[in-house]
């Protein structure tokens, strides 16, 4: 496989801009845990031809391939990732609108996007300013806060199935539910998707958004690198309630720690592994469990061995 992996990197200097390379890359610095050891390879990509390319490349010679957008719901091992990252961001963040809807490519922010719609007064996406993800994770997670969930205002989505033929599907097919879609165990890549929104009044909208942030900036640790969230909501419960009555705020692993301002989250103090922040996890999965029978499933992606 190692001959394999080398030809990659040859064909990769052949078809890719050496600006949109990156080889071993720290994953550290595309997640918002700001943890994770190297990719062996990263490419981002500009279009939908390059990602099929990409991924019809490793399919033929066995290489495992991952795509991300912000890396906002992700946890790398420190060990890292022997396969390729796709990352989708700025490069692949178009936008056009129609009307009342919004045509967007997986990799433009969710901010950008209830900003853009605000702007265009258009309602539907202000609970998702403040959320630090991409479209398509979005679209993979049903990405919610605050009451709303991208799966309201989702018309179809096109993606990229795994063999490598691109098709659209409709809000039904994407099978949309708490955090979750068909696209999370699929194998399917969103590449773009289409949002059908409502008329609205853009300067409430935007005002809206401001106070949504505000309350955000007051109750959650943004100071901190985390993953949003660390944990589902366990039906019936919350789960930041959950683990401060198990007497778990500010419990620590290294630079790993449970907040004290929101005990929903585990953050990045400073220097954290990704062992502390998953070892840190487990306890809190232990001990809550062992107070209440209550399991606590992690809404966080892990990649890499742990």
């Amino acid at each position: 496989m190692e001959d394999q992996k080398t030809e990659f990197d040859r064909w990769l200097k052949e078809h890719f801009p050496a600006a949109r390379i990156r080889f071993h890359e720290p994953m550290r610095c595309h997640t918002t845990f700001r943890a994770g050891g190297p990719a062996r390879f990263m490419v981002m990509p500009e279009n939908e031809e390059e990602i099929a390319l990409l991924t019809a490349r490793c399919r033929r010679i066995g290489l495992s391939w991952f795509v991300i957008g912000n890396g906002s719901n992700l946890l790398v091992s420190d060990r890292g990732y022997d396969g390729l990252i796709i990352k989708l961001g700025r490069q692949y963040a178009g936008m056009s609108t129609e009307g009342c809807e919004i045509r967007a490519q997986a990799g433009v922010m969710l901010s950008r996007l209830s900003r853009q719609a605000a702007l265009r007064d258009l309602a539907g996406l202000a609970f998702a300013s403040g959320i630090p993800g991409t479209l398509g994770g979005g679209l993979m997670m049903n990405a919610g806060a605050y009451g709303g969930e991208l799966s309201q205002a989702v018309k179809s989505v096109r993606v990229l199935d795994g063999e490598g033929q691109i098709r659209t599907l409709t809000k039904e097919q994407m099978k949309f539910g708490y955090r979750t879609s068909v696209l999370k165990e699929s194998g399917l890549i969103a590449l773009e998707a289409v949002l059908s929104l409502t008329p609205g009044d853009g300067k409430r909208l935007l005002l809206e958004m401001e106070e949504l942030n505000r309350k955000r900036r007051e109750k959650q640790p943004l100071e901190y690198g985390s993953a949003g969230s660390t944990f589902k909501r366990p039906a019936g419960y919350f789960a930041g309630q959950l683990i401060e009555q198990a007497g778990l705020k500010g419990l620590s692993v290294g630079d790993a720690q449970v907040s004290e301002k929101h005990c929903g989250f585990v953050i990045n103090r400073g220097n954290a592994s990704a062992a502390e922040i998953y070892t840190l996890c487990r306890m809190v999965q232990e001990r809550v469990y062992k107070q209440f029978q209550v399991e606590l499933t992690m809404e966080v992606r892990l990649l890499g061995e742990f």
